[in-house]
């Protein structure tokens, strides 16, 4: 029997990394370990999961990203670049993972139901009827827009 062994009393593990004996409880449950039990103590476990996945991923939820959908956050939209987007997009009849969206572009798209029909009919309409700078001279802009008469006044 060895030294370290001989202090640990029966019904109690080790710890080595915090170097405590405690009861089998304190330790997670797994199956792969001989007694059924993890290595390490459940503060310890823990703690040492949150270093990998800091250090390996960048943190928690890039380390969910890549497990759950093999994807990476690049910390902006995918379609307008706005910082750290929150939302995992997914296309509804398939169910597969197109990408990370903010708040608005992921509600955007499903106003529009997805419909790329309807999306080029809105970049359409957005294009007749939103007042454009339009170059008359040099240095010179008018406020033009094809469909809605003259420019708003600019007390309005």
């Amino acid at each position: 029997m060895s030294p370290k062994a001989a202090r640990i009393p029966g019904g109690h593990r080790h710890c080595p990394d915090c170097d405590g004996v405690v009861p089998p409880e304190d330790f997670p449950r797994d199956k792969r370990g001989r007694a059924g039990y993890g290595s390490y103590r459940k503060p310890c476990h823990n703690a040492r999961g949150r270093e990998s996945r800091e250090r390996l991923h960048g943190g928690s939820r890039e380390c969910h990203l890549r497990r759950r959908y093999g994807i990476g956050q690049d910390g902006v939209c995918a379609i307008c670049d706005a910082p750290d987007p929150e939302h995992v997009d997914h296309d509804h009849r398939t169910g597969a993972v197109r990408g990370i969206l903010c708040f608005n572009c992921n509600g955007g798209l499903g106003q529009f139901r997805d419909n790329i029909a309807y999306l080029d009919r809105a970049i359409t309409y957005l294009k007749g009827h939103t007042w454009q700078r339009v170059l008359i001279h040099p240095g010179v802009y008018q406020m033009r827009s094809p469909t809605w008469g003259p420019p708003p006044s600019p007390s309005s």
